[in-house]
Order: C-alpha cells, then structure tokens, then sequence
C-alpha cells in the first residue's frame, strides 16, 4: 500500500465471518453453532475485500475474550457463565491481552501461530492488519497465560484496601461483596468478587446496573475519580503494562490498533503510549473510538492519534437525514467542526456498535444507501471504513439470543449470517448473489474504490455549493447536498439526492469557487464516474451545472481542467475532444 493512502477499512468479527453453519439456533453454544476461523479469512477472501478498494483489515475480536466454551483441555480457564454477556462474550471483555480468543482457532494450542499466518496472507496481498486495543477495561476475570516472561498480570501487588492508589491496576471499594443487578449464580459456580472493584463504565460502586459493563473491570491509570486529578509522576504501572502489549502486537505485524473508548483514559497517557510505540514502530497506526467533539483535537495534537471516529458529528447527521426530518444542508456544520483536523477523521456508515444501514430500525431498505455512501466517502480526506456484509445490503434481522433483536450484527453470541454465508461461500468470496445484492455491491466497489484512485479524493481541496443554493428553486437543500473536490488534473462536482423522488439539478457554482480552487470556469464533455457515463457539463459562475439524479442517488462529475496554451500551438484546444 503507497504511504499516501487513504485507510479503506473492511470490519469482519472472523467469528462470524467465516462461520458456514447453515442452521444456527438462537442462544445455542459453539457445539452446535459453530465459529468462523481465522483460517477462514482465505487468500481468495483477501484478494475480494481488496478488490472492494479496501486496503485495511480489521480483524475484530481476536484477542481471547471472557466465552462459554470450554478449553479446558488444553490448559485454558473455563469463564464463569455469570460474568459472561452471551455466550460468545463480549470481544471487549478480554482475559489474555497477550492471546488469541480459541474459538478462532482450527488447531487451539498453536492459535498465536494461525494469526501470524494471516497476517502474512494478508501481508502478501499489499494490505494491512488493524486489530482492537482495549485500554479501559479487561474482563473480570482477566488472567494472562501466554504473556512473556517477566510480564505481571494486572492486579498483582494492588493494595486492596484502597479505593484508588496510583500504583494500584484496578479500582476497589473495600470491604464489599461484587452485588451487581445481574445474576451471579449460587454455590460452587457462583461468580465472587471481594472486594469488589469498579466496572468499565465508570461505574465506581459495588452495586452495578444490568446495562452497565458489568463483565468487565475499569483499569486504573493514574486518575482518582474522586476528583478527577492525575497522579502521572512516576508513571503508573498499568500505563507500563498497556505499553508492552501495543509493542508485542506491533512486533508481530499489526498495522494499526483501533483503540476502544479512547477518551475514557487520559490522553497524556496516550501521548505516552503512541510516541512509545512510534518509536520503533513509525507507522503503526492508532485509530481511536472517541464520542466526544471537544476532546477531538486534544486527542490528535497532544495524545497522537492518527485517525478518530467522526460518529457524533458525521455519522449522526447522515443518519438523522435518513431517518428524521434533518435537512441535508445540516451536512455543511460537519466539515465546519472538523475543519483542520478533517483528514483525521474516519467515517462509516456501520461497525459493530450500530444498527445496520438496511435494517428496520434504520432505513429499512439497503438499495437507499448510495447518498450517504458517497457523502461518508468524499467529503474528506480521512479514513473510510465499512462492515463486512453492508457492501451487500446485511438487515442485521436476526434474533441471534443475547444480542435480541436490535438492528445490530450480534457480538455476543454464536451465529452464522445467511447473507454472508453466501457471499463467502467457502472461502471463494465468489457466491451467488441476487441482483439487488450484486447491484449493491458494485455500487461499493466503484465508490470505495474512487477514494484513492481519484487525487481529487485522496488529498484534494474541498468546497461546500449549499451556500449559493439555498434559494435556487432548482436544488432543495433539505434533500439535496452539493459540494466540489479539486485534484491535479480534474475537479469533481459532486452531488447526493436523499429524496424519494428523481430531480434535475441546476447548481450554480460562484466565482469564489473558481478563485479559491484556482481553476477556470469552462463547459466540456465529462464523465460521470459512478455510471461512466458522458455529457457536457457547464461548469461556470455564469450558468448553473445541469444533470438529473434518481431517487437516492448521487453523482460525481470529472471535469478536467483546461490544458495550458503551448507557444508554438496557439490554435484553441477543442473542449469537445479534453
């Protein structure tokens, strides 16, 4: 992959992914549903996701995490049930930082062995690996059996009679039992805890809710939560401890880590970690799951985070777009939060957290996603990211058990997804799909694809139309968003209908934009690169840009720039044959 890249990111739990169980049964274990292996995630299944434009990988869920199979002849703990969210288990409650979960394991005692193998398979391909960091919490049950020696497990020499030290890993309420909501069981199976500690959610008591975290335990980084105050000199022993597991996954090829809850911990311990890790490591990457806009640039500039959800700001206005009575013009306060900081952001439309595009709880129908899609896409020049079977319209219907029926892909339990069973189709990546599914898809591969194929996408300049179209009778800035990208060679005008209905646009484009941009106005034949198709485009401060868009559909018009005279070719180059 060339350095300058835009990351194109494909989520996939290898739990799910490769899972080929026809029959799955709510809430039954891996014994009868099975688990996708990492084995699984095949040459011919990379070779598909890059040819998607994607060259990022996210393997989600591989460490070993809290689960209800039972591994225990080969030496691995069995988790206790009521500390456990599904039976899978949540792949953010881990229990070995320095493991691969053996659910994904074809042979379980070399599991560290076939992820190495593919992360070279997808090494080989040109593409890179991202896998979780946890930072905030681990699972209550946390104990490391493969880490390096020397490598104390968190917990260890804590005083527990103190609710928060700075040398202690975890926070604890002295003197009292674990008491959560849920169930901890009864007699020899029961799950006890004392003293208690805190939960991941910041939840600092004994007496946690059944929506909180409760199977995990918040880790202790320095802060008393009594006051907020840090105590970062001498350096906290756990921010030693999370600084050798960035460095051993980094040793064995990761890329990148997607960072969970980043702002859940102090960003001067990020500032920390990541130089740490840069030091030997300079392009590894850190992409970080953060909901709070005030903490975005804090997080970039001081605690050194290359990429940032952009959930609260983008994300949340496409969907409200989508789902509610928000006008698309609402698209122009986006780029304006994150203005300067817009190429570090990453943007998507589905992952783990969030209902399905296509689901009934979001806009039912995947065929409607093509304006977000290409919006989420195009407006910046940061990190894309999409969720294995969106490509292909995946409702997230199933009511797999814990999970219930939400709109979401479950995380928590053992599943088998019918859409992308068929998709992958043994490893093939090749299956037979329907034609709304195969029309879906195409629309992905040319829009993904176009992020780095196109300078103008990559790292081009940006202007918003909506301003000079808000009282055009020909563009409806409720459902209509228009903005432009400058390349080297070619600007493109692009434009989204969110409507029901087909529109012909009229845009007009103002002589700000040619000033800034500093390209000429001109009327040429131009293509359209999601359809390819050709038409002359007048592209000029004195006449609005015409063309028709579909319902739910979008455009992207290349309009080369004018060729500079040559002294000793004075004749006009004909806009016809640019």
């Amino acid at each position: 992959m060339a350095d300058n890249q835009r990351p194109v990111i494909y989520q996939l739990l290898p739990r799910l992914f490769s899972n080929t169980c026809p029959t799955p049964v709510p809430s039954a274990p891996i014994t009868i549903n099975g688990s996708g292996k990492l084995n699984g995630i095949t040459a011919e299944t990379i070779r598909y996701i890059k040819s998607l434009g994607c060259n990022h990988i996210w393997l989600t869920g591989v460490l070993e995490h809290s689960h209800d199979a039972d591994y225990t002849r080969y030496g691995i703990a069995r988790h206790n049930p009521h500390v456990i969210k599904g039976l899978a288990g949540s792949p953010y409650a881990i229990t070995d930082y320095y493991d691969i979960d053996p659910d994904l394991a074809e042979d379980v005692p070399h599991r560290l062995e076939e992820f190495d193998a593919c992360v070279k398979r997808i090494h080989d391909a040109g593409m890179k690996v991202v896998i979780d960091f946890v930072p905030n919490h681990v699972a209550r049950e946390y104990h490391s059996d493969s880490a390096p020696a020397g490598i104390e497990d968190f917990g260890k020499g804590d005083n527990q009679d103190m609710f928060f030290s700075p040398q202690n890993n975890f926070y604890y309420i002295p003197r009292q039992k674990f008491s959560p909501e849920a169930d901890m069981g009864s007699g020899p199976d029961a799950y006890i805890e004392f003293p208690a500690r805190a939960t991941g959610n910041d939840c600092y008591t004994a007496f946690p809710g059944v929506c909180d975290w409760y199977d995990t335990v918040k880790l202790n980084y320095g802060v008393d939560p009594s006051n907020g105050w840090g105590h970062f000199d001498p350096v906290p022993p756990t921010w030693f401890k999370m600084l050798n597991i960035l460095r051993y996954w980094a040793a064995r090829g990761v890329d990148a880590f997607r960072c969970d809850m980043v702002h859940m911990v102090p960003v001067a311990f990020w500032h920390w970690a990541i130089s740490g890790v840069k030091k030997d490591y300079p392009d590894v990457l850190f992409i970080a799951e953060i909901y709070d806009v005030a903490l975005y640039r804090p997080y970039i500039f001081d605690g050194g985070f290359d990429y940032l959800y952009d959930k609260v700001t983008l994300y949340d206005t496409l969907r409200a777009i989508e789902t509610g009575n928000v006008s698309a013009a609402c698209l122009t306060s986006c780029w304006q939060t994150v203005e300067g900081i817009g190429g570090h952001m990453l943007n998507f439309l589905e992952n783990h957290d969030e209902q399905r595009f296509a689901s009934v709880q979001y806009a039912g129908d995947a065929a409607r996603v093509l304006p977000s899609l290409v919006v989420s896409a195009t407006i910046g020049t940061g990190a894309m990211m999409i969720y294995f079977g969106q490509e292909i319209g995946e409702p997230g219907a199933d009511a797999e058990g814990y999970s219930g029926h939400d709109g979401r892909t479950t995380i928590f339990d053992y599943w088998s997804i019918e859409k992308v069973r068929r998709l992958y189709d043994g490893g093939t990546c090749g299956g037979p799909l329907s034609k709304e599914e195969r029309i879906l898809l195409e629309q992905y591969r040319t829009v993904l694809n176009l992020i780095n194929r196109e300078d103008a996408l990559r790292d081009g300049a940006f202007f918003d139309l909506m301003y000079v179209n808000y009282d055009n009778p020909h563009f409806n800035p409720h459902r209509q968003y228009a903005f432009l990208r400058k390349g080297r060679d070619a600007t493109l005008l692009i434009a989204v209908n969110f409507d029901d209905r087909n529109v012909d646009l009229k845009i007009n484009v103002p002589a700000h934009a040619f000033d800034v941009l500093g390209i000429s106005p001109r009327e040429c034949r131009c293509t359209e690169l999601l359809s390819g198709r050709r038409s002359t485009i007048v592209f000029s401060d004195e006449r609005p840009a015409s063309f028709a868009l579909e319902a739910h559909g979008a455009a992207i018009w290349r309009i080369p720039h004018a060729r500079a005279k040559k002294a000793s070719q004075p004749r006009a180059v004909s806009a016809e044959n640019d």
